[in-house]
């Protein structure tokens, strides 16, 4: 029976895809990605908001009623609770994420420390929100991070405030265990991953003793994180503790070939998409096999992947709500996955950010930017918009 079910999954429903959508809500998607899929339009748009911004233009009307209102929940934890109810009466839970970036005052990450444990608290409250996350970055100093990785020696100074940094993600992750919240740390740049590698497997030997609720991310288009991750899982057998883990593709690849080109060593990135695809499969494979001491998740907007990892819990005799497995897209794309997905009860959730207009920009910058080239997620989205316009008959 359940092999049935795989078999009938099919990305390509339109009315599940699409559902809860109205002809006006098609409209707008319709002419958002249509700007999106324009590489000089996304450009000029950067450049021009940037602008807006500086100049105290008043310009956050209009960003809020556009591309914020599609990739956003809204500017609170209680501003986002109606989206959170839409996609739960779907079958589909929320990752609540305060995208705050860039910041880089004690006061400020002390501030972002506050609200990510509100968010905790919430969750506790709310089975609708099944996971936190947060990005190291949102609570200390990057500059800090590099030389910590590096195994550089610090200041007094920022000793203090390493030191300050690792009791905000103790907090964070004490908090956690307590309420019983998964905990998702977001993959950063690969010259900073070595120290929120290190932080995260410590939190996971504290708090990972009875389920996984610490979980690192790892970015699969690095061309070490197979052997990471397994490393990383074997440490965790014999040490007693869960693994505990999201896979991604992965963001920066640009950044990052060209920092490697600079400073003059080996690029970490794939050397193709087609070496990517295999490691995330791979590790699909292996966290299959390993089920019982592995937590994890496929964040992906690639059908491919999610029809493999759905296949394969059916293959294996595993329930669809497995509590070790879930899928995971961001909020504003590839819809028809996920309410597929939930449709037969896969454990699917969407990765949905808040947070004031001007401090969600770099999170929104990034959408656009990632979704502007011909191969891009917004050309695939475009296309199943138009397909669901025919279908619904609306010029």
């Amino acid at each position: 029976m359940q092999n049935k079910i795989a078999e009938s999954l099919n990305f390509n429903d339109l009315e599940t895809a699409f559902r809860g959508k109205s002809n006006s809500d098609l409209r707008e998607m319709y002419l958002l990605f249509k700007v999106m899929n324009n590489p000089t339009l996304v450009s000029i748009g950067k450049k021009l908001t940037g602008f807006a911004f500086a100049i105290h233009f008043p310009v956050e009307w209009f960003i809020k009623r556009t591309i914020y209102k599609h990739f956003c929940a809204g500017v609170s934890i209680q501003d986002s609770s109606k989206l959170i109810d839409s996609l739960y009466d779907k079958g589909v839970g929320t990752i609540l994420d305060y995208a705050v970036e860039g910041e880089e005052s004690e006061e400020m990450f002390d501030e972002t420390c506050k609200e990510l444990l509100n968010v905790i608290r919430y969750s506790h409250n709310n089975n609708k929100t099944p996971f936190s996350a947060f990005k190291l970055t949102g609570i200390g100093s990057f500059d800090l991070m590099v030389k910590v990785s590096n195994n550089e020696i610090l200041t007094d100074s920022e000793n203090k405030s390493y030191h300050r940094l690792l009791k905000r993600v103790d907090d964070i992750c004490s908090l956690s265990h307590e309420l019983q919240v998964p905990v998702l740390i977001d993959a950063e740049h690969s010259w900073i991953q070595p120290m929120i590698d290190a932080v995260t497997l410590d939190m996971m030997r504290i708090y990972n003793k009875e389920r996984a609720i610490v979980q690192n991310t790892y970015q699969m288009y690095r061309h070490d994180r197979l052997d990471v991750i397994k490393e990383h899982h074997e440490a965790a057998k014999a040490e007693g503790f869960y693994l505990g883990l999201k896979i991604v593709r992965g963001a920066y690849m640009e950044v990052e070939r060209e920092r490697a080109q600079e400073m003059g060593y080996p690029s970490p990135i794939q050397p193709n998409k087609k070496a990517t695809d295999k490691d995330f499969d791979e590790i699909i494979h292996y966290f299959i096999d390993n089920i019982d001491t592995i937590s994890f998740m496929v964040a992906t907007h690639n059908e491919r992947s999610c029809m493999l990892l759905a296949k394969l819990i059916d293959e294996h005799g595993l329930p669809h709500n497995h509590p070790h497995i879930y899928f995971s897209q961001l909020y504003g794309m590839s819809d028809h996955i996920t309410n597929n997905l939930a449709k037969y009860q896969y454990n699917v959730v969407k990765y949905v950010p808040y947070g004031e207009v001007k401090t969600m920009m770099p999170y929104l910058i990034r959408r656009a930017e990632e979704n502007s080239s011909v191969s891009g997620q917004s050309s695939r989205e475009l296309l199943m918009i138009k397909h669901e316009l025919k279908r619904r008959k609306i010029k």
